[in-house]
């Protein structure tokens, strides 16, 4: 008699055996693959628009902690490539992109990969889809809902966060008359500038404090607030709990997920 999920069994038990070797090896070179979280949060600022992304994308490709896919290096970085479109398309798609198109740029940018030649070439190439599709969803969330001189001063705040931002010099960036560009932005960003600020500033923070190595402090320093209390509080305002509690609780769920 024949036992078809006897033949199952065997190259799951197979599988099992390569996979503890692997993982033998790869602690005997040191090896470790990057964390869950941290691609994770690169491909959430490509679904939010955050250009971010780009600079975050690159550091993880070039760390080598992405995966050794093949021994050819040309080989590898492709299929790495290949990974990253498949990734950011889905991503993109769920930020607003819409789906033909960004599925039309996932074909065009795949074909492109495969007729690179050089490393050199994969890495610009990985680069250009990070940002691409990142402008891609950032187009989307702005497109006919704010004017030009309210998308420059949330382009800027963006880019900004690490220093002093105030409606003046921001007036003075976008060319309009400070009390217009505060009535101009209330009206159709629906909070004032200064609020605007705090907002990104608690964005930012909260995504540091899950997936940033950086000390309390230091995230408050970042994102230039006067004292440390001052962010507490503000922090504690957005959220209903302090920074390190948020850290806390964050990490052990974030642990958990990475058990499982």
């Amino acid at each position: 008699m024949c036992y078809p999920f006897i033949g199952v069994i065997l190259v799951k038990a197979t599988m099992d055996k390569q996979v503890a070797y692997l993982e033998f090896l790869n602690r005997e070179r040191n090896f470790r693959h990057h964390r869950y979280n941290d691609e994770l949060n690169e491909l959430e600022m490509i679904k939010n628009g955050n250009l971010e992304a780009v600079g975050a994308a690159k550091r993880m490709l070039l760390a080598g902690t992405s995966g050794h896919l093949s021994d050819d290096p040309v080989k590898n970085r492709l299929y790495l490539n290949i990974c990253h479109i498949t990734l950011c398309t889905r991503f993109a798609i769920e930020g607003g992109m819409d789906s033909e198109k960004a599925f039309t740029a996932s074909d065009l940018f795949i074909q492109r990969c495969d007729r690179a030649k050089t490393l050199e070439e994969l890495t610009t190439l990985h680069t250009e889809v990070t940002e691409y599709f990142t402008k891609q969803v950032a187009a989307v969330k702005k497109a006919d809902v704010f004017s030009k001189p309210v998308i420059q001063c949330m382009e800027y705040i963006d880019t900004h966060l690490h220093e002093s931002i105030v409606v003046g010099e921001l007036a003075k960036t976008v060319k309009l008359n400070e009390s217009y560009l505060s009535t101009l932005f209330k009206r159709q960003v629906g909070v004032s500038v200064t609020d605007y600020v705090i907002a990104k500033r608690m964005e930012a923070a909260e995504n540091m404090l899950r997936f940033s190595d950086f000390t309390l402090s230091e995230i408050s320093d970042i994102l230039h607030f006067s004292s440390y209390s001052h962010f507490a509080r503000t922090f504690r305002k957005y959220y209903g709990t302090s920074p390190k509690r948020y850290r806390d609780e964050n990490w052990q769920k974030n642990a958990m997920s990475r058990q499982k």
